[in-house]
């Protein structure tokens, strides 16, 4: 057995793996290289998976009163998007001050977090945050991070096609995936534009992010050893953020752009 040749054709897989993620990076709209996988149609279809998960697990509100505020901050910001979705968003009872959103147009927002955005624009910051995610496809990195791992780079990529059970897994993943803070970071700059330009004050996201850090009663472990930036870290950021977002917001007012959901 030639050890050179053996060595050349054990590489083989590992360079054809190497082309595959370097020609699979996306960008995200702040510029940010990040890999990507799959498609935006079988994100789309893991994500329509994973919200029909959450609508048989979760308890759906019924509230027609809170339904009709929380859509109506919802359509304000994604009719300024160019999007190909159609957003839907469903509300859940849930105590949890806690919102998300997933690949494909899917919102979901816990009624626990109204008593944490306590008016329109603090509201509308959260939301322009979790659509801001979808925007920038981190799920789409997470995932792909995931299932590359675990089914190997070069057997993902060289699919033509994702089957279900793919499909299942990476809807898994999108249930159970925290963002890193890398990407909170970058939604939290990306969600702040949309609030303004869809006519909310982007200033209501500094005073959302201290409410939050009032209800965590300083409870929250140190900023390193989560995947979250501490509530400081992102009013600090959002404060250096206003001078982008405060045109943006005012142009919007401007042009007579102003939301009154209630």
């Amino acid at each position: 057995m030639n050890t050179s040749n053996s060595y050349r054709a054990a590489g083989i897989p590992i360079l054809v793996a190497a082309i595959m993620v370097v020609s699979a990076c996306a960008t995200s709209p702040t510029g940010r290289s990040q890999l990507k996988l799959v498609s935006d149609s079988q994100m789309a279809e893991m994500g329509a998976q994973a919200f029909a998960q959450m609508r048989q697990q979760q308890t759906v509100s019924r509230d027609a009163r809170i339904n009709s505020y929380v859509r109506c901050v919802t359509d304000a910001i994604t009719r300024t998007l160019d999007s190909p979705y159609k957003w839907q968003v469903e509300v859940f009872q849930d105590d949890s001050a806690n919102a998300f959103a997933l690949p494909g147009g899917h919102i979901g927002v816990h009624t626990g977090l109204l008593a944490v955005a306590q008016d329109q624009h603090q509201l509308a910051a959260v939301i322009g945050h979790e659509i801001a995610h979808v925007m920038a496809e981190h799920s789409a990195a997470q995932v792909s991070n995931q299932l590359a791992t675990q089914l190997g780079v070069q057997a993902l990529a060289g699919m033509s096609g994702v089957s279900p059970e793919i499909i299942g897994m990476g809807a898994n993943l999108l249930l159970v995936m925290p963002y890193g803070r890398r990407d909170e970071s970058e939604a939290d700059a990306i969600g702040l534009q949309y609030m303004a330009e869809a006519g909310f004050d982007p200033r209501a996201a500094v005073a959302l992010w201290h409410n939050m850090a009032a209800q965590s009663g300083g409870g929250r472990s140190a900023e390193f050893l989560s995947t979250h930036p501490a509530p400081a870290t992102r009013i600090r950021d959002l404060e250096q953020l206003m001078p982008q977002a405060l045109p943006a917001f005012q142009q919007a007012q401007a042009r007579g752009v102003r939301p009154a959901c209630r």
